[in-house]
């Protein structure tokens, strides 16, 4: 059960703005281009930059903690505040699977950069690193699976519902979009961990990441104004109220005939009966 109206904006609406800080906070790594971080934006991980042995590693783990912390909060709100349809309890589920595996990101850093320490890739495949970069790859991959889901599955309720319309409009554009920055990571991830190469393995990433940060920001935007209504074939009072219709014009509530009506339609009947029995007398 949904609650009243004034209430259900209201939580939407601090929906909205934790979902912009958490978008916000989750692109801190665009920070890496002015600061210099020393890692190549087009071949090496973003999660690199939040390894321990990196010199603003701890400056980005809190960033992805608090990111993953407000993104959760929101998706959970809005479980609170949307009507429950499938898509939409879906995709803000993985919203909240998202935020929690991005804040359990943080707090499973990896040790070294693999893509730019030979070394560390060398303990990687002797075992000589923490359990942390396995623990890391797991949460990575459910931050990843999450957050696409979401993705799909709120811009399916938006256009099957009949809500957000912004999102509606422009979330088909942004889900293809995704899709492909996602691949594109995941084939440059196989290609890197098979030693054939990066495949710009950084860029992919850093497209997917600013995609997913422009659609949070889109949902946010439209995710205040209410729902426009369910679009589809018409429900059952409606179909009710369309057999009734026709009716309409033979009473005064389109309820059928009167009692007069019927009275009348009966005295149009006998009455020429009544003219043969004066016309016998």
């Amino acid at each position: 059960m949904t609650p009243p109206r004034p209430r259900r904006t209201a939580r939407l609406r601090c929906v909205a703005v934790l979902l912009v800080l958490g978008a916000l906070t989750y692109s801190a790594w665009l920070a890496e281009l002015p600061l210099h971080t020393g890692l190549d934006p087009v071949q090496s991980y973003v999660s690199e930059l939040a390894a321990t042995d990196q010199p603003l590693g701890t400056v980005f783990r809190t960033t992805d903690l608090v990111a993953g912390v407000l993104l959760l909060a929101a998706a959970l709100l809005a479980l609170t505040a949307v009507e429950r349809r499938f898509w939409s309890v879906a995709g803000w589920a993985a919203l909240a699977v998202f935020g929690a595996a991005t804040a359990a990101d943080s707090r499973l850093p990896l040790s070294c950069a693999p893509t730019v320490d030979a070394a560390c890739v060398a303990r990687e495949d002797a075992g000589l690193v923490p359990a942390t970069h396995t623990a890391h790859a797991v949460s990575s991959t459910l931050a990843m699976a999450g957050a696409v889901t979401a993705v799909v599955a709120l811009t399916v309720a938006a256009r099957r519902y009949g809500w957000w319309p912004l999102l509606a409009r422009t979330g088909p554009l942004l889900v293809p979009l995704v899709l492909a920055a996602t691949a594109w990571t995941l084939a440059a991830v196989t290609a890197f961990e098979a030693e054939r190469g990066h495949w710009a393995l950084g860029a992919g990433q850093r497209l997917q990441l600013l995609l997913l940060a422009l659609w949070l920001l889109l949902l946010a935007r439209t995710l205040p104004r209410p729902p426009t209504g369910d679009r589809g074939r018409p429900g059952r009072a409606e179909r009710a109220c369309d057999r009734q219709r026709p009716g309409q014009a033979d009473g005064a509530d389109g309820a059928g005939p009167t009692h007069r009506d019927e009275a009348a339609q009966r005295g149009r009947r006998v009455e020429p009966t009544e003219r043969r029995a004066e016309r016998a007398r």
